[in-house]
């Protein structure tokens, strides 16, 4: 398996950065909601909601594809 720059397989770094972005977006959208109820705009916040929860789904997924990929020994830090 290709490892990157990280010495972590790619397909990890991947998984991990998709997981990052997620977790990251998530609490950024917190803010958005309040903003648009703020506003007046429930609708948009309604929105926001259903984006966080996607990207809530999104790192779910990426934490149980990171626990199966983790009993594979090829996908691990390489070993210098």
């Amino acid at each position: 398996m290709a490892t990157g720059e990280t010495g972590f397989s790619d397909v990890v770094f991947d998984l991990v950065s998709v997981q990052y972005h997620a977790l990251k977006g998530g609490h950024d959208y917190g803010q958005y909601v309040r903003d648009a109820r703020n506003a007046g705009y429930d609708d948009i916040a309604e929105f926001f909601e259903r984006v966080m929860e996607e990207d809530a789904t999104r790192a779910s997924t990426c934490h149980d594809l990171l626990a199966k990929l983790s009993s594979k020994e090829d996908t691990g830090a390489a070993v210098s």
